[in-house]
């Protein structure tokens, strides 16, 4: 054997040994190789998992705690707006009980102005009440009334003037002397009774007696449905005092101060009137003196207000005469005594100047103006 085989089987022995010994670890190595493949195959296995789950956990966790936040903020703002909703709530109904204080208080007021209103109403319905009923119609319709009286007025004197000139005799001539003798025995016996109603004298107690109780009558117990004739308005104390004084101080025969309108003056003339007429009956004539037919008209509607009288009440030969003259007044004054009437002469405030042929007759009521102030006309 040469020496170049001999390394050889040199290294032949080492590999097999060195193959012996790695065939005798070689399970060992196997073995172990094998659990630490396992293990490392494993490990990832277990690390994996737990990464997972943790990031998972991590997220959710993350995830929680956002949504926390956001339900803590919703929350904080729900919180915020249930306490804005309280405190509008609060200020809302406090501003409400304000309102209905407020409301409850002005309506309270108005009730009360309302109240008063309707105080102030009543109380001013019932003075025209009695303002109309102690001035007929009422003053605010003195422009109808003297339209409508003038109107009346001419309607009547023509209506009285064709009567008059259709009842109108006109004697013959031979017959002069004996209507002389038939005129003078009326006045004869006209001359023999008591033209002057003894209203004054004390002897006729009676009379005063009753002229006293027709005065209360007219002032405590008005009859607005009166027969004709008899007062039909409210008569006020004022009234009584003058329409008194001029029976019981001047006898029937005087001026009184006029009342300041002519509707009040006539309700005293239609009292006065009223008083005779139930003292002397049909043989009294009113003679009213006047200065236009306006005026004259106001007297005609007055009277017939007063005294429920009509038209037929009015004419020459009727009840009541107007006159804007004194001359045919006395004339027509003169017939009345010669056929045994009683004519009450009746003066206007705004005749100026009386005429004397007035005075003569038992009975005359003049209206004198108030010198303080100024005398009503149109």
């Amino acid at each position: 054997m040469n020496s170049d085989e001999l390394p050889i089987a040199a290294d032949a022995d080492v590999r097999e040994q060195e193959e012996t010994r790695d065939r005798s670890s070689l399970p060992i190595d196997k073995e172990k190789r094998s659990l630490v493949e396992r293990v490392e195959a494993e490990q990832p296995l277990l690390s994996t998992p737990d990464a997972t789950t943790l990031t998972t956990a991590e997220q959710r966790v993350a995830d929680l705690q956002r949504r926390e936040q956001v339900l803590r903020r919703e929350i904080a703002t729900l919180q915020a707006s249930q306490a804005r909703l309280q405190e509008e709530t609060a200020a809302a109904q406090s501003a409400m009980g304000r309102l209905i204080q407020e409301g409850l208080k002005e309506l309270e007021q108005r009730k009360q102005t309302l109240q008063i209103s309707v105080e102030q109403l009543e109380r001013r319905q019932e003075r025209i009440r009695n303002e109309m009923k102690t001035t007929f119609a009422g003053v605010s319709q003195e422009l109808a009334i003297r339209v409508q009286s003038f109107k009346d007025y001419l309607v009547g004197s023509l209506q009285d003037l064709a009567l008059a000139a259709e009842q109108l005799d006109l004697p013959q001539s031979g017959n002069v002397t004996g209507m002389t003798e038939k005129a003078s025995a009326p006045a004869e016996a006209f001359s023999k009774q008591e033209t002057v109603p003894p209203l004054a004298e004390q002897s006729f107690q009676e009379q005063t007696k009753k002229i006293r109780n027709l005065l209360d009558q007219y002032r405590n117990r008005p009859d607005y449905y009166g027969s004709t004739w008899q007062l039909r308005r409210t008569f006020e104390p004022v009234h009584a005092d003058r329409v008194s004084g001029w029976f019981f101080t001047q006898g029937g025969r005087g001026a009184v101060r006029t009342m300041g309108s002519r509707l009040q003056n006539i309700l005293i003339a239609s009292a006065t009137i009223s008083i005779l007429h139930t003292l002397y009956g049909d043989r009294l004539r009113a003679l009213v003196l006047a200065q236009s037919p306006e005026r004259l008209g106001e007297w005609r509607r007055g009277l017939q207000d007063c005294l429920g009288l009509t038209r037929s009440e009015f004419g020459p030969e009727r009840g009541v005469g107007l006159f804007e003259d004194p001359l045919p007044l006395v004339q027509k004054a003169d017939r009345l005594v010669k056929d045994g009437l009683l004519p009450l002469i009746i003066i206007d405030e705004t005749e100026d100047d009386i005429s004397l042929g007035l005075l003569q007759f038992p009975l005359w009521l003049a209206f004198a103006p108030n010198p303080q102030v100024p005398t009503y006309s149109y």
